[in-house]
């Protein structure tokens, strides 16, 4: 459907216009942003370079669990928004509102973080602007892309999306390259398994950090589940959805594991900060005149990308909490083009987060916002994977085939519960890590909060239905007793 055939209806205006190309570019555009290129240098400063691997292999794993489950959940129920309907379907209806709230503030500090470290890859031209100045640029910039219309975003994530997949597949060249000392590597040339090896401590800080920084990688790879979002605005679902969630994985891993070993190998643990990103200092050292330069604008963005993709899937969650009377009506409404504007307005609250991150210790706070997602990540994984397991238990309960499904997740139950272990280990760890532990604090109580306002507003909403229907009779009555008087 195009814009000039829109109905009144809320649901119809939703534009089917994602094609299995955007919906591929989207998972990855959502992915590929600060989270890789500045979470990176955090897990690498924490456990090395061999343990940084090795978060990166199992958070991969833990992807590839929660999108097997959200595959065969997206294409039973390809709905905007998706996430808290399998929640409140499939676990509680408590449980779906707060899994809306934990995405939307997962995407809306997603969106704090990645203008955040836009301003600091910034800073690398122009150290005198202050950071937040870049957050209103390109906060600006970010809304106006969402505004438009849903094939326009599509359009602009494509290209953004294709610009850091082809980077990261020359940067990935580029590195091995030097590895091998093809190329020469800074004024020593490569330091082959050094950084790897440490001082023959594969992990020089014990196991525990590992589990601690396991919260950062899921950041880096949120994003993933935005193949969920989509459903909803993608043209036949039950086709597309299967081959994008095998094809994003597939990259995902690649550039992901791929990435993070040239970045492990080659950047020493001491040379790592969180407001610069270790790909730049690679890049530094290749010594290919302007190479730092045009990966910095790389890096800008790919952040950006990520930005783009945040803001559409909080708008989308804003929307849906709208449209089910759990947020004001007024944010359910779509404009005649089928975008959420009011929604979209409402999510871009995570600028102001990066506004006041900018202004106090931004390299600080960036580590406790990306905590924060994290946290909010594991629980939406969480919830899509309690979800999957109770779908497919309700569905064989009533008695159906499961040759009926459109597309069946393998290795039942072992995915939806494997991966539930993962998330609750990755929450446990946060709580004995002093950097992180902030992300409990914050979480739990923000998604007890969720439980408790929900319960409320059914509650206001039950007793407003009761007095209407009290009052009604009383109201269909009155003209008989008026005649009767007569």
């Amino acid at each position: 459907m195009n814009s000039q055939n829109v109905t009144a209806n809320n649901e119809s205006q939703f534009q089917r216009s994602m094609r299995l190309r955007h919906l591929i570019m989207l998972s990855l555009g959502g992915v590929i942003g600060s989270g890789l290129f500045f979470g990176t240098g955090h897990v690498i400063a924490n456990v090395g370079a061999f343990g940084t691997i090795v978060a990166y292999l199992i958070g991969a794993f833990m992807v590839y669990l929660i999108m097997l489950s959200l595959g065969e959940l997206s294409v039973a129920h390809p709905e905007p928004g998706s996430f808290h309907l399998y929640a409140s379907k499939y676990i509680s209806p408590a449980s779906g509102f707060a899994v809306a709230w934990l995405y939307w503030l997962n995407w809306t500090v997603t969106l704090g973080t990645a203008f955040t470290a836009v301003g600091f890859a910034m800073q690398y031209w122009f150290p005198q602007v202050p950071v937040w100045v870049w957050c209103v640029v390109f906060g600006t910039i970010i809304y106006l892309l969402n505004v438009i219309d849903t094939k326009f975003f599509a359009e602009s994530e494509f290209a953004l999306s294709i610009v850091k997949v082809v980077t990261i597949q020359i940067f990935i060249v580029l590195g091995a390259c030097a590895f091998f000392d093809v190329i020469p590597f800074g004024e020593s040339g490569s330091p082959g398994l050094t950084h790897l090896m440490g001082d023959g401590d594969l992990l020089p800080n014990g196991f525990a950090p590992l589990l601690f920084t396991m919260v950062t990688v899921c950041f880096a790879y949120s994003g993933t589940e935005l193949i969920g979002v989509a459903a909803g605005e993608t043209d036949a679902p039950e086709r597309v959805i299967p081959i994008a969630v095998r094809a994003s994985l597939l990259r995902l891993v690649v550039f992901f594991v791929g990435t993070v070993l040239i970045v492990a190998t080659l950047v020493a643990p001491e040379e790592v900060t969180v407001s610069k990103s270790p790909f730049i200092t690679v890049f530094e050292n290749l010594g290919i005149p302007y190479a730092a330069d045009v990966f910095n604008f790389v890096i800008i963005t790919a952040i950006l990308s990520s930005a783009n993709t945040g803001l559409y899937a909080s708008g989308r969650m804003v929307w849906a909490l709208g449209k089910d009377g759990m947020m004001p009506k007024s944010l359910a409404k779509l404009n005649k083009r089928g975008v959420p504007v009011n929604a979209l307005a409402f999510s871009m609250i995570g600028g102001l987060l990066a506004l006041g991150s900018s202004v106090m210790a931004a390299d600080t706070v960036f580590v406790i916002l990306t905590s924060i997602v994290g946290f909010s990540t594991v629980a939406v994984w969480l919830s899509i994977s309690i979800a999957h397991y109770r779908f497919r238990k309700q569905f064989l309960a009533e008695g159906r085939d499961l040759s009926e499904l459109k597309y069946k997740s393998p290795w039942f139950p072992f995915v939806p519960v494997m991966g539930a272990i993962l998330c609750v280990a990755v929450m446990v760890g946060m709580g004995f890590d002093p950097d992180q532990r902030i992300a409990l604090y914050c979480g739990i109580p923000f998604t007890v909060l969720c439980f408790v306002v929900y319960h409320l507003t059914q509650r206001v909403r039950k007793n407003r239905a009761d007095r209407a229907e009290r009052t009604a009779p009383r109201e269909a009555a009155a003209p008989l007793e008026a005649l009767a008087g007569s």
